[in-house]
């Protein structure tokens, strides 16, 4: 069974239900519908029923029986108790004029729907920026409690193949702690993909064949990730060549229980990891499904402004998952 069979049939019949903020995004649109005759998701799409059922109707799309809200006319007591519910959340923050702006963002709009519980997950980025996601997310569903910071990553798949790669996207620098949380989160996320996690912490040195303080920090982050999950099977600093490749691991870690079989890789930096993904992208051909978004309360992802409607398709059942 292809691996996104696997997934659908998990989520098929749950009823969860997923806010794509952009709606009237051809693309965005083709994906709702797909989803919703698949039975997989109950989709809801932001935007005017005008602007959405043209979209359709100019891509020959059916769009019979999509739940569409659109922000501007939504019921005046279900807008004032998303009011009164983010002013509560930001109080301190947002003053009652500020938080009334911040709910004109479709982004904050559909953020505030899985926040109270109306919606299970949100999938945006087709048009907005990362920025624009992840901001309402960060201020509003927040980071879980045992999670500082939330990171980025990518399933990476070709045939039979499946690897998690992180941080992909999110945080630019990674310390010893925070590089920790993110192998033990892309532990979780790998789980999600029926992958029994061997995380790789990823350096230019295997144990101690380099020096420096970016050799140090990964061999940090190794010990405070077995201090964090003890039974995790977690290891470097360590090569991509030793991680992945047997008869490299013999030389380079020959005790290690992950070298040579990780299948959960852990970058050392957001441009090492976003480099990384893209070249077994674009020369592995490997499929990269994400960012997933990992380490917040409720499920939100983001897309890239470049994503195909099947990478929306995917990316929302990869989302309900989560919601699971």
């Amino acid at each position: 069974m292809d691996l996104f069979d696997e997934i659908a049939a998990k989520i098929k019949g749950k009823g969860k239900t997923i806010v794509f903020p952009e709606g009237a995004d051809k693309r965005i649109v083709g994906a709702a519908i797909r989803l919703k005759n698949d039975g997989l998701v109950e989709p809801i799409l932001l935007g005017t029923e005008e602007e959405i059922k043209t979209t359709a109707r100019q891509n020959n799309l059916d769009s019979d029986g999509l739940r569409i809200i659109d922000p501007a006319t939504y019921p005046k007591s279900d807008k004032q108790e998303m009011f009164d519910a983010l002013l509560e959340r930001r109080k301190g923050k947002n003053t009652p004029e500020q938080v009334k702006k911040m709910l004109e963002d479709v982004s904050y709009f559909g953020t505030m729907l899985v926040y109270m519980g109306k919606a299970d997950g949100m999938v945006s980025g087709a048009v907005h920026s990362t920025g624009s996601t992840v901001r309402p997310a960060l201020q509003i569903i927040k980071t879980k409690p045992n999670a500082h910071r939330i990171s980025g990553a990518f399933l990476m798949k070709k045939g039979e193949q499946r690897y998690i790669f992180a941080d992909c996207a999110i945080n630019i620098e990674l310390d010893a702690p925070t590089m920790a949380e993110v192998a033990v989160q892309s532990a979780e996320t790998a789980k999600l993909f029926g992958i029994d996690p061997k995380v790789a912490l990823l350096s230019f040195s295997t144990k101690g064949s380099a020096k420096g303080d970016m050799v140090t920090k990964v061999a940090e982050a190794v010990k405070k990730v077995h201090e964090m999950e003890p039974d995790l099977a977690a290891d470097g600093e360590m090569q991509f060549d030793a991680a992945v490749v047997p008869e490299v691991a013999k030389l380079k870690a020959p005790d290690s229980k992950v070298a040579g079989h990780a299948n959960v890789f852990i970058f050392p930096s957001l441009e090492a990891g976003n480099i990384g993904y893209k070249i077994a992208q674009r020369l592995g051909g490997f499929t990269a499904v994400g960012p997933i978004l990992q380490g917040l309360n409720a499920p939100i992802a983001d897309l890239s402004r470049g994503c195909s409607e099947d990478d929306a398709y995917k990316v929302a059942i990869i989302t309900a998952a989560q919601a699971l």
